[in-house]
């Protein structure tokens, strides 16, 4: 599902059978107490929907505790039938259960109705986030 649409396409090295630097990020993910990936499937046990929520302890809030949501995907042929919503709603009780004092998520500008489903959900657009991205190739190169 990471794979499966145009920005996914253009970052994800989807192959069978599947490269082994994502059962090293899944093992990374599964060793770390503070991410959990959910994984939803259907009564066929097929995987249907998935994401991240990473807790961030930090400073400011007094020691608070940030949760952070990443890579959020619904199967492309049971979109649209509620069940981005009741992940949402579980990741929300989820954040409350583990005493974060807010939930925070990206989405690519070129995601519209993923933005018009977030602001359905509560979620406010109340700063604006920066990325630095970096060439793994050049990173090598220099190390050289």
């Amino acid at each position: 599902m990471l794979a499966d649409d145009d920005l996914g396409k253009l970052r994800e090295d989807f192959h069978d059978p599947l490269p082994e630097k994502y059962y090293q990020a899944f093992a990374n993910i599964d060793g770390d107490p503070n991410q959990e990936l959910m994984v939803v499937e259907n009564e066929k046990q097929e995987v249907i929907g998935t994401f991240q929520m990473s807790f961030i302890p930090y400073l400011t809030y007094q020691g608070g505790i940030r949760a952070q949501i990443e890579a959020v995907r619904i199967r492309k042929d049971v979109r649209g039938q509620g069940l981005g919503e009741k992940m949402f709603r579980w990741a929300i009780q989820r954040a409350q259960e583990r005493k974060a004092h807010l939930l925070q998520l990206t989405t690519d500008k070129k995601r519209p109705d993923a933005f018009r489903f977030y602001e359905n959900l509560g979620f406010k657009a109340t700063h604006e986030g920066m990325k630095l991205h970096f060439d793994p190739l050049v990173s090598l190169a220099s190390d050289s």
